[in-house]
């Protein structure tokens, strides 16, 4: 399947419009105060035969732990392929984080609800707020057949209502929400509803393997991080890092896995 392509597309449109040049989000990275730093890292999906699982989980996590000031990091979906007996492994690789961590289901995780429950500690759909005041909303989009789902867009308002006094809200969902992609699903509903709450800052996706950029979509920014794992997608394993600086500006990068380089970056 001919994927690059599309993504090349994909990149070159988001950087018309929030890209920051390398030099200065360099100067920002190492200069500037954080008042809230966090993780994004997709597709891991681990038990995928004729893969190195063991091998990629282990250098995320390492590379997870050399970074500086992780309030907590995002494991968005595909956390295992095709079979949930592997949740318990892929979670002692989790559990070696010195930073606390979340999760949301994606299809390939494919594992009942109430058992989902019981491993992570928490529904599908699930919302905290960080020590700064942000708000974190992970949604589900798959079920136990590996069904490609509109997030619930009757929680996503309950929790938009909750906290719409607060500054900045930050939506997880591993499937895209729109047909930008080849692998998304069309669900207006939910896309209007996040445009309604000006607090909203970023969405993040995973599931396109070989997306790594951004799209505007009715004023708001939907972010990719590629992936670490599984047998597709872009020949580098790469996490994206979103900051809250001091001033209440916030900024994201992507980095490669494996030797921590900048790739791109961008002003929400």
């Amino acid at each position: 399947m001919q994927r690059r392509p599309f993504l090349q597309k994909l990149t070159l449109f988001s950087t018309a419009v929030l890209s920051i040049p390398l030099d200065s989000l360099s100067k920002t990275i190492q200069n500037e105060p954080k008042k809230l730093r966090f993780i994004v890292a997709s597709d891991g999906h681990f038990g995928q035969p004729n893969t190195d699982y063991i091998q990629t989980h282990s250098v995320l996590m390492e590379s997870i732990n050399q970074e500086e000031q992780v309030d907590f990091v995002v494991f968005n979906g595909d956390l295992v392929h095709d079979d949930p007996n592997f949740l318990p492994q892929v979670k002692m690789y989790y559990d070696s984080l010195k930073s606390p961590y979340y999760v949301t289901r994606g299809n390939h995780d494919r594992v009942a609800n109430g058992e989902w429950e019981n491993i992570w500690g928490y529904q599908e759909n699930h919302s905290f707020q960080t020590k700064d005041g942000s708000v974190v909303i992970l949604l589900n989009c798959s079920n136990q057949a590996g069904e490609y789902l509109c997030g619930d867009v009757t929680y996503l308002k309950s929790k938009l209502e909750e906290y719409r006094t607060l500054s900045h809200v930050f939506v997880f969902i591993h499937i895209s929400q729109n047909d930008w992609t080849r692998h998304g699903v069309k669900c207006d509903e939910l896309l209007e509803t996040i445009s309604n709450y000006s607090n909203v800052k970023a969405v993040f996706h995973g599931h396109d393997h070989d997306v790594d950029g951004i799209m505007i979509n009715r004023g708001k920014p939907y972010l990719w991080d590629g992936h670490f794992g599984g047998s597709w997608g872009n020949p580098f394993h790469t996490y994206r890092v979103v900051e809250i600086l001091e001033d209440g500006k916030t900024i994201t990068y992507l980095k490669t896995v494996k030797d921590g380089m900048v790739l791109n970056g961008h002003s929400l």
